[in-house]
């Protein structure tokens, strides 16, 4: 059976806004206009309505009576309980990967590494999650596991929102890259144990200023 052109164009569309989503592109709190969403990408509103909702019902946004969609504000629980499962779901995904990367992926790694050490040295908060997003997800492919990165990807709708106020304190957006730099030698040394605790040092670096940004409760 073909899919319909219509089709095609929701799952299209509900694609880009969730990529967006997971990179930060909204602020927590941040209304979503479906007029101007169809204006940027081109289309009518009726795929931007469809996939919004689509990813309200999955919890990545909010249904708010008479005001549309919104972005959710996580409180603290809300965080503490995403932050655990993705130390589990990634730190996995990382030992796995880590025995399985080629060494053109390997060089990939270096090379994004040296991209957000380039982004955070210009304050470039964007070209550093576009970098950490392909970082992340270059290893992760590796893990030779689809359902596993699946997840992973379901759990980053949570807390992209939040993931652009990582460089509004100096002292931490300068230590963001040191994880992956770790994580670099661990793998030229050939151990996977130490590429899964670099992997959960990063993502608890990140999560202790992250949140701080969540409402309490």
């Amino acid at each position: 059976m073909k899919t319909s052109t219509a089709s095609t164009l929701q799952d299209e569309t509900y694609d880009t806004l969730r990529h967006w989503l997971m990179l930060g592109r909204w602020l927590p709190g941040e209304r979503l206009k479906i007029r101007q969403l169809a204006e940027e990408l081109g289309v009518s509103q009726m795929p931007v309505r469809a996939a919004l909702q689509r990813l309200a019902a999955e919890k990545a946004l909010l249904n708010i009576p008479n005001c549309g969609v919104q972005v959710p504000q996580l409180t603290e629980t809300q965080f503490d309980d995403i932050l655990e499962n993705r130390i589990l779901l990634e730190g996995e995904a990382a030992f796995r990967g880590a025995q399985r990367l080629a060494a053109t992926e390997r060089e990939r790694l270096l090379q994004l590494c040296r991209a957000m050490d380039s982004a955070i040295a210009a304050d470039d908060i964007k070209g550093y999650l576009d970098a950490n997003e392909l970082f992340h997800l270059q290893l992760y492919r590796a893990s030779g596991s689809p359902l596993l990165l699946s997840l992973i990807e379901t759990v980053w709708l949570h807390v992209g929102p939040i993931s652009n106020q990582l460089h509004q304190d100096l002292a931490v957006w300068k230590t963001m890259n040191d994880a992956h730099h770790a994580l670099l030698d661990a793998l030229q040394a050939g151990d996977a144990d130490a590429v899964r605790r670099a992997i959960e040092q990063d993502l608890r670096t990140a999560g202790s200023y992250l949140r701080l940004s969540c409402r309490p409760g």
